[in-house]
């Protein structure tokens, strides 16, 4: 290990302190105050979301600026407006019979990935404050400074309206062990994870709640009904957009055959460029690197980018590139999620086969994450949308920008939860929502009471508000009837027993008055004749008896008195729960 993880470790454990003791503070905060700090944080990004966009596209070389001014306002405006009136403080849903609270849950460590720096660390701030929530940002290297500066001006802004500055802290050395010893430390109360697989999987493997997702390799089906030209123009703008860096950005084509010459046509006419089989070969030699993985220098880049680093030529003014692909896996490099404009080009026959191929494009590397579909039949697309493993399912939109809510209704968020599918916990649009736990305060709406005798189940729900209530608390509970049979076959035993000492004295003495003075006293005659002696061999005043019963616990528990007991004395199981409980047992 370095220096510099050792220093980033400590740096990690230092915030986690910092942020848990600001978030002491910012958890007793009331509805306005946390919404009058969020209103000054998303007023600043805004305002600053040229410039930092600008930054981001300069530091890392992903994307385009423009775009990325876009996606920051998109975070900090559109994000904000959303979840304004979002209650977050005290009770935030209310019926006769149900009381929801909110509770924030403390410390979130939040990664962010260099893909989508800036307006990712926008969203996490905004949502983590939202929910009475501090945060601890932990940048990828290549993206420090812009998701630093990100930080510093919404804190800066937060901080003039009452929040604790150390509310919202970021890493300066971030490293992947100190990233580690952020998720891991025992302060840190949930996890934020945008960026790889591994960084994921190790978020969900820190032993904390974590919102992780998965990737994109996102597919869309164009079917026979759709409006082409549209459905054209949508898949080029959701794939071109920030030169495709965000997840759910298109990444292979679909279409149905007998449309299959339009679209070709119309992705010609708007800036697509179909690649011959040689050229195609040339840029799959580039999407990925000779371990088979995506190759992070085409990561983000324009389609001229990339064809000029496979060697190949292109019309001025071309905004993708397509190949003809045959199929899906590592045998077909087209087929992956290459988060650039490029798209793989596959032809089917009919929604079915269209599924089909989606299907597969998503198991290679897209699972829970999102498909799309152009089409002009509601029925079609609802059958598409319950065949695919995706959490979203983006209908005549582009899919970059109707998956995180800009163009659809969905709730507008920069984490996309891939659900089962991806091993993520949520296929939910990440949210204040699940940075806040929920206490329910329930009220009796269906009373208990006992069933008569005879029936088979101890308790019943009363139909009827006509039936008087009875507490439970005094309805006998099925220990305690086992407990009251096998007293009573105790007491028979020590009977019977009793009967045959009195029948064997009256032979003796031929008199009745033991057994009158057992009728006036049955337990310490029992008592007396199991031990004559009435002591215990180490006290001379105190009888310890050598069976008691609830009904001698409760006459004992009456006068005040102590129940002397041996480990030999046989106790019934009420008599042991009560006494236990009234503490009226001395071991002798």
């Amino acid at each position: 290990m370095t220096d510099k993880d050792l220093i980033s470790q400590q740096e990690a454990r230092d915030a986690v302190e910092s942020a848990h003791l600001a978030w002491t503070a910012v958890a007793k905060f009331d509805q306005e105050k946390i919404d009058e700090i969020c209103e000054a944080m998303a007023e600043a990004a805004l305002h600053e979301s040229l410039r930092l966009g600008q930054m981001a596209n300069e530091e890392t070389g992903f994307g385009v600026a423009e775009d990325k001014r876009e996606k920051n306002r998109f975070a900090a405006e559109d994000v904000w407006k959303y979840f304004r009136g979002l209650k977050t403080v005290g009770v935030v849903s209310e019926t006769e019979s149900i009381v929801e609270i909110a509770s924030p849950r403390g410390v979130v460590a939040a990664i962010i990935p260099s893909t989508n720096p800036t307006s990712t660390a926008i969203f996490k701030i905004i949502i983590s404050i939202k929910s009475r929530n501090s945060i601890v940002l932990s940048p990828h290297p290549s993206a420090a400074r812009s998701i630093g500066e990100t930080a510093r001006v919404m804190r800066d802004a937060g901080v003039a309206k009452g929040l604790p500055p150390d509310a919202i802290c970021f890493l300066t050395n971030s490293t992947l062990e100190g990233t580690e010893t952020l998720m891991k430390h025992k302060k840190t109360a949930v996890i934020l994870a945008t960026g790889g697989t591994g960084l994921v999987r190790a978020a969900y493997s820190s032993g904390k709640p974590a919102f992780g997702v998965g990737p994109g390799n996102v597919p869309v089906f164009v079917e026979r009904s759709a409006n082409i030209e549209k459905a054209v123009s949508d898949i080029l703008t959701g794939t071109c957009f920030d030169n495709g860096t965000i997840c759910a950005s298109e990444q292979s084509v679909v279409v149905d055959e007998p449309v299959v010459d339009e679209v070709r046509r119309q992705f010609s006419a708007q800036g697509g460029h179909f690649l011959n089989e040689a050229e195609a070969e040339a840029v799959a030699k580039v999407l990925l690197t000779p371990q088979r993985i995506l190759n992070s220098k085409i990561v983000g880049k324009s389609a001229e980018y990339i064809a000029n680093l496979a060697g190949i030529s292109v019309p001025n003014g071309t905004r993708c590139l397509l190949a003809d692909c045959a199929g899906v896996g590592r045998d077909f490099p087209w087929s992956v999620e290459k988060l650039s404009p490029t798209l793989a080009f596959f032809v089917v026959n009919g929604v079915d086969q269209g599924a089909q191929r989606c299907l597969e494009i998503l198991q290679f590397g897209g699972m829970g994450h999102t498909a799309g579909m152009h089409t002009s039949s509601r029925d079609a697309a609802i059958e598409y949308g319950g065949k695919m493993p995706a959490s979203r399912i983006v209908i005549n939109s582009p899919t970059t920008h109707g998956a995180i809510g800009f163009s659809t209704d969905l709730a507008p968020s920069m984490t996309l939860g891939c659900g089962s599918w991806g091993g993520n916990v949520t296929s939910d649009n990440v949210s204040p929502i699940h940075l806040m736990d929920i206490k329910r305060v329930a009220f009796e709406t269906k009373p208990v009471s006992r069933n008569a005798p005879g029936t088979d189940s101890i308790f019943k729900v009363k139909k009827s508000s006509q039936v008087e209530s009875r507490s439970l608390e005094n309805t006998p509970s099925k220990r305690e009837k086992i407990a009251a049979i096998v007293d009573k076959f105790l007491r028979q035993k020590l009977s019977e027993n009793e009967t045959k000492q009195d029948i064997s004295k009256k032979n003796v003495s031929g008199s009745d008055e033991s057994n009158e003075k057992r009728a006036a006293s049955p337990v310490k005659t029992i008592i007396h004749e199991l031990n004559p002696a009435g002591m215990s061999g180490n006290s001379s005043n105190k009888t310890v008896l050598d069976f008691v019963s609830e009904e001698d616990v409760r006459r004992a528990v009456a006068n005040g008195e102590k129940i002397y007991i041996s480990a030999k004395t046989i106790l019934t199981p009420s008599a042991r729960d009560l006494g236990e409980e009234k503490d009226v047992f001395a071991k002798v």
